[in-house]
């Protein structure tokens, strides 16, 4: 079995590589000049061109044809492909891969929409990892992938608002009023159609990272055993305001802090923070990868 998945799991290449992935970059320009994600730019640079950059970042996905080439040569050695994507309300990536494993030839492709992003698409990729070096089967393996999605929350907020208003994530009058007034949203990405939509609006960037936890908790009692992650566009100090604010109310198990890539973060500039959380009891047995 084959594992495909995009950039937007926010693995870098080597890492895919390491794994055994293959991963499909996203695509993102920048003044003109364009790059693929998680391929020739790292996040800490893509930060530092947006930050120099006259104009706003543009992204794009794979071609259907980058897809069909892929399932194509992949099928070759092995015709059970599963394609693993960042969800289908934030990118067109899923439905291009769907559109592509109808045309490949010989090539057995399962797509799996995570409805989610960055760490919460990752832990997914992770999973199907583990589970296939397991021999478990494609149909166990998405199975359990619909377990770890229908458990994983994305939170997360940011401190400017200009990248969501430009990018048509929210209405140019509501983002500019939202900004001379000072608040910041704390946007959670909804776990049946994976788009974003706000669920408070905080009069301050500290108070926001703060009051994610207290969001969580109309999910899971105070003191719940959780899997956690903390997800930065380069905001290590918010990363770990959010880390010990998380750590006062759950029982967390922390996994790796991970760097939000190009395909987020080209829609929320520099400075964002977020968690990926689930209960630890509604995941699936999931073997280790190490």
């Amino acid at each position: 079995m084959h594992i495909v998945t995009d950039s937007g799991a926010d693995l870098s290449f080597e890492e895919c590589k390491a794994l055994g992935v293959h991963m499909l970059p996203l695509q993102v320009e920048v003044d003109g000049i364009p790059y693929q994600s998680g391929v020739d730019i790292t996040p800490e640079r893509f930060y530092e061109l947006m930050d120099a950059a006259e104009n706003m970042p543009k992204t794009s996905t794979p071609s259907v044809g980058d897809f069909v080439e892929l399932y194509n040569r992949l099928a070759k050695e092995d015709p059970e492909i599963l394609s693993v994507h960042i969800s289908s309300g934030l990118s067109a990536t899923a439905n291009t891969a769907r559109t592509a494993a109808k045309l490949a030839e010989n090539a057995n492709v399962t797509i799996v929409d995570t409805l989610s992003l960055s760490a919460g698409t990752q832990w997914q990729v992770l999973a199907a990892v583990a589970l296939a070096r397991a021999g478990e089967t494609m149909e166990s393996i998405v199975a359990k992938l619909k377990q770890v999605q229908q458990a994983t929350l994305v939170h997360f907020t940011l401190p400017d608002l200009k990248y969501l208003i430009a990018g048509g994530r929210i209405s140019h009058l509501k983002g500019m009023l939202a900004s001379l007034l000072g608040i910041k949203p704390i946007i959670q990405v909804d776990q049946e159609d994976g788009k974003y939509y706000d669920k408070a609006k905080v009069r301050s960037f500290q108070k926001a990272i703060s009051q994610i936890p207290q969001l969580l908790l109309k999910f899971h009692p105070e003191g719940t055993e959780l899997q956690a992650q903390i997800a930065t566009a380069a905001n290590p100090e918010g990363g770990q305001m959010l880390r010990d604010a998380m750590d006062k109310i759950f029982k967390c198990t922390w996994l790796p802090e991970t760097s939000i890539g190009t395909a987020l973060g080209a829609h929320t500039g520099r400075g964002l923070v977020g968690v990926i959380t689930a209960a630890k009891k509604a995941l699936p047995e999931i073997p280790s990868l190490s």
